[in-house]
């Protein structure tokens, strides 16, 4: 990889921008809404079924659910990308916005699928959900190794202002290599993402792309400041 620790160091660690809002669109959806969303992914399992989640983004490296079993996995007519954003708060800020991962319309996506034990399945299900954006998860068919599973996703709705699908290359990385946030940058997430996703042998010749150009432009907006070699 290009892209380095050496680079993610170069940017603040973090930027405390309070006063940002989320987008039109993106506002906080009330508790029942969490409940019945839980419920409802429940409902649709059989009794004696697995519950199955894929992953493709920030949950391959910070996973906040507990898991009983993994594997990689494919789904068709969706792909990874940078369609999630303006985000002025977590990893962006209103000068500098991010852009985050989801699932749009279109394409193919390798990621992994791991499935949620029984025991605490509804906790396990609504924690996840209040970490993720409110869309309400979709149910993709994702072929694996070991056969074909029905796996719950979060695909993004392709409408809304929180919606910034179809951006060049050029326009991503130039937003990514300066976005800063309260909890870090979107440099350190594009690393950790394509770090795992080549641990994981799910190569991505885009996100590949991704790294390289944001690492060319924080090189290039801090020159000479790498260590040599």
């Amino acid at each position: 990889m290009r892209l380095t620790e050496a680079h993610l160091a170069l940017l603040p660690a973090r930027v405390d921008n309070p006063g940002a809002n989320q987008p039109d669109g993106e506002q906080a959806p009330p508790d029942s809404y969490y409940s019945a969303t839980t419920a409802a992914l429940i409902d649709a399992v059989p009794s004696q079924g697995e519950m199955w989640l894929f992953a493709f983004g920030s949950l391959l490296w910070n996973k906040r659910f507990t898991s009983d079993d993994e594997r990689p996995g494919m789904v068709r007519g969706w792909h990874r990308d940078f369609c999630l954003g303006p985000d002025t708060r977590f990893r962006g800020n209103p000068e500098a916005p991010g852009y985050t991962l989801s699932l749009d319309r279109g394409g193919q996506c390798k990621g992994m699928v791991y499935r949620l034990p029984r025991e605490g399945l509804a906790a396990n299900i609504e924690g996840l959900l209040r970490k993720e954006p409110p869309f309400p998860p979709r149910w993709l068919t994702v072929a694996t190794p070991a056969g074909v599973v029905r796996a719950f996703a979060f695909t993004h709705p392709g409408k809304g202002s929180a919606y910034a699908g179809h951006l060049a290359d050029e326009v991503v990385a130039d937003a990514l290599s300066r976005a800063v946030g309260r909890i870090g940058t979107m440099a350190e997430y594009v690393y950790l993402t394509v770090l795992h996703l080549e641990r994981l042998g799910l190569c991505d010749d885009r996100m590949w792309r991704m790294q390289e150009m944001i690492a060319d432009r924080i090189e290039r907006a801090f020159p000479g400041k790498l260590p040599a070699g």
